[in-house]
């Protein structure tokens, strides 16, 4: 803790700075927000970020032709947004992040300013977000009339000083061991083996970055992004983890939001932030992938894969042990069935190509499954990013919140989940139990909630979905006073705004083109069901 002196004269320096920066700033929209009431931080941290918005703000983006590589045409522009390592200490190490926008394609009076997206993780990067407005994706052309579309790689992610924690070949190798454990001897040998992963974070990633890579800091991030961009307040969509880095932004800067939409929401509460959200999707996860049975049954003279979910599922059980046995290919095991298969249980867009693939194999085209499932060795930039994209979310979220710290706990939970929720239990547990031997101390999540300046904030979840399950929505709408909820019902893809429904969209457009919200919660049907591949 810092000695009490030092406290009082940051807090003299924060009125100094946010005052300069009052005075300097023009009163176009280039100017900084309105203040607002305290919000959660150290002091330090908010004059670092203060210091880092105000010189973004002057500095602005210098948009160039995207690098080479980067699959971003022209009229797509690329740029760099320089931000603190620590925002305790601003005037430290730095980190550059990309960024990315498409001009709005509509006229000078149409245009609102910048659309900012975040596509989740923690790890996924938004560089492609501005390709909808370039490529004319339907869902988008309004919006694309009235605003930039702009992405960036989050710290720690793609080109924005990527973490690491594992050497991205060993990442990629396969087969690689079966989630489930089959006694104690499997469980210990996956206790060491994710115990050096946590290590490998440490080592590969250093300490001083690895610290800093939680949600608080991305906020930070993003609100230094708003600035450099000229954007007096943040009109944001975040989908997935998205939405908790958007509800962190909104708690800690109210009232630099002018137009926020949270898709497929992560539960805020701090006591489900990660451990338990993790749980929650254990469940949630069974469940969606006996609807996706339940779907190929449905169309067994397509698939041939069982007329009924028992079928089907007895079945999926002879295929992992057969895998498990002999590993299909050579490098398609459990491991690998597990990671391709869960696509369905994601996305509705994957129902057909999960099925075909699947029916394929069960009539003799191994090529098939091994394409779909298996590594891909010669891949070097995709297993770098894939790699990297692990990293950034176990380091988020080991950082982001305290961890059960004892093996037992993890077990009975585990194996007491898996019991009843077979699919994906233990291979999540052992996604996160680097964070049970994180090397580096561990925070508490932001007090996510409503704070003077925020403005309502539009919420859309689908009731089914797996990886966010439809309570997280109901607590983030809780908790944001004036918030709506749209609700698709009876569907669960994950990623809402993304998909054609005319209810929901025509809600998403009304919102960000105008402000318009209704004046109460709405439920939408469900989207159009896939339909079997020829």
């Amino acid at each position: 803790m810092r000695p009490t002196v030092g406290h009082a004269l940051v807090l003299v320096s924060t009125a100094a700075l946010l005052a300069t920066a009052l005075a300097a700033a023009p009163a176009a929209t280039a100017g900084p927000p309105p203040a607002a009431a305290p919000v959660p931080g150290t002091v330090p941290e908010a004059v670092g970020q203060l210091i880092a918005a105000r010189d973004a703000r002057r500095r602005g983006v210098d948009w160039a032709d995207c690098p080479a590589g980067w699959g971003l045409a022209a009229p797509v522009r690329c740029g760099w947004v320089t931000v603190p390592v620590d925002y305790a200490e601003p005037f430290g190490d730095t980190v550059r992040l990309a960024v990315d926008r498409a001009p709005s394609t509509g006229t000078p009076a149409e245009r609102q300013g910048a659309l900012v997206y975040n596509p989740g993780g923690p790890g996924g990067s938004g560089l492609r977000f501005p390709l909808r407005a370039t490529t004319g994706a339907a869902l988008w052309t309004k919006t694309a009339r009235a605003y930039d579309f702009v992405g960036f790689d989050p710290r720690g992610v793609g080109h924005s000083a990527p973490v690491s924690c594992q050497d991205p070949r060993e990442f990629a190798a396969a087969p690689k061991p079966d989630p489930v454990p089959g006694g104690e001897a499997d469980k210990q040998a996956g206790r060491q083996r994710v115990a050096a992963y946590a290590e490998g974070c440490l080592r590969r990633t250093g300490a001083a970055v690895l610290a800093r890579m939680t949600t608080a800091d991305t906020a930070r991030d993003l609100d230094v992004v708003r600035a450099a961009l000229g954007e007096r307040r943040l009109t944001y969509l975040g989908v997935s983890y998205g939405s908790y880095l958007g509800a962190v932004y909104a708690s800690l800067f109210p009232a630099h939001v002018r137009r926020m939409i949270v898709d497929s929401v992560v539960n805020p509460a701090r006591d489900r932030v990660w451990y338990r959200n993790n749980l929650d999707q254990d469940i949630a996860f069974q469940s969606r992938w006996q609807d996706w049975e339940d779907w190929v049954a449905r169309y067994d003279t397509a698939y041939h894969l069982g007329g009924t979910r028992a079928e089907v599922q007895a079945n999926w059980e002879r295929l992992r042990a057969a895998a498990k046995a002999r590993p299909v290919g050579g490098v398609v095991g459990p491991a690998e069935l597990l990671g391709y298969f869960q696509n369905a249980p994601y996305y509705d867009s994957a129902w057909t190509a999960v099925a075909s693939v699947w029916s394929r194999y069960r009539a003799g085209d191994t090529k098939a499954l091994v394409d779909a499932a298996g590594p891909r060795p010669a891949d070097t930039a995709g297993n770098t990013a894939a790699e990297n994209g692990n990293a950034v979310y176990t380091e988020v979220e080991c950082n982001d919140a305290q961890w059960p710290t004892s093996w037992p706990q993890w077990d009975r939970d585990s194996t007491a989940l898996a019991a009843e929720f077979p699919f994906l239990t233990w291979s999540n547990a052992w996604l996160n139990l680097p964070c049970a031997t994180w090397p580096v101390p561990q925070g508490t999540p932001v007090d996510v909630r409503s704070r003077r300046g925020l403005p309502a904030v539009l919420i859309v979840q689908s009731t089914d979905d797996a990886a966010t399950p439809y309570g997280g929505a109901l607590e983030l709408h809780r908790r944001l006073a004036g918030s709506r909820l749209v609700t698709e019902r009876d569907a669960g893809s994950h990623g809402v705004t993304g998909l054609v429904n005319p209810c929901v969209n025509s809600r998403v457009d009304d919102y960000l083109l105008t402000g318009a919200l209704d004046g109460h919660d709405v439920v939408c049907g469900p989207h159009a069901a896939p339909a079997p591949a020829p």
